[in-house]
């Protein structure tokens, strides 16, 4: 049985407002990051609520945040930057949390739970920015899952230099995606070797293929978890 939290944590800048639903056998803990909080994007989205459920239903407590200056987040978009520090306080936070919440009594202190990471669109751009931080200290990700990354120009004459993931990575795209073109997606994994799955007929939002990308993403968990 899982339990939902509703928290108002302390981040770079303020306030950051996640969701955060556990597990009561924990494997891991996924850390899911929405869409463009300008234009809509928010941790109730469908196809975050869909990547959590994912995490969840293989174990993990998962967390959703709200991006700065979203519900009860405090701050101002910064396109990115802040984001990734918000990010990384969430992690430490979950961290220092779960740090022990399966160690057996008085038994050894068992190996940190693994941190995953997923994104949706924008939030799939700033978790490739964390990713990178958390390797660089020494920290990976045990596993990424990137949906409808926000890559190149992209609708609102926006640019981004998404940062390059492990190979493993779990990128999913849909092939008439309006927002984010699969060409964009596509120029951005072929120097990295990444491959791209995607969902014919899927638009950026995942409109009646929701059951699609989780599908995709218990398949890939397997292959990925042998």
């Amino acid at each position: 049985m899982s339990r939902h939290e509703h928290l108002l944590l302390d981040g770079p800048d303020g306030k950051i407002e996640v969701f955060v639903e556990g597990h009561e056998d924990p494997q891991g803990i996924a850390l899911i990051a929405h869409p463009h909080p300008l234009f809509g994007g928010t941790a109730d989205n469908k196809v975050v609520t869909t990547l959590a459920r994912a995490f969840r239903e293989r174990g993990c407590i998962t967390l959703r945040p709200h991006f700065r200056g979203v519900g009860g987040s405090e701050g101002e978009h910064d396109h990115g930057e802040a984001e990734t520090e918000d990010l990384l306080a969430l992690h430490d936070w979950a961290r220092r949390r779960y740090a022990g919440c399966v160690t057996p009594a008085g038994g050894p202190l068992p190996p940190p739970l693994p941190i995953y990471l997923a994104g949706f669109s924008f939030g799939a751009y700033v978790t490739t920015r964390l990713a990178q931080r958390l390797a660089a200290a020494g920290d990976p990700a045990r596993w990424l899952v990137l949906v409808g990354t926000a890559a190149g120009f992209v609708e609102g004459m926006r640019r981004y230099e998404t940062e390059a993931v492990p190979a493993d990575t779990l990128v999913i795209h849909g092939s008439e995606d309006e927002t984010v073109r699969l060409a964009n997606v596509l120029a951005w994994a072929q120097p990295i070797g990444l491959p791209v799955v995607v969902v014919p007929g899927a638009d950026h939002f995942f409109h009646r293929r929701l059951h699609l990308l989780r599908d995709i993403i218990q398949r890939a968990w397997a292959g990925a978890h042998p």
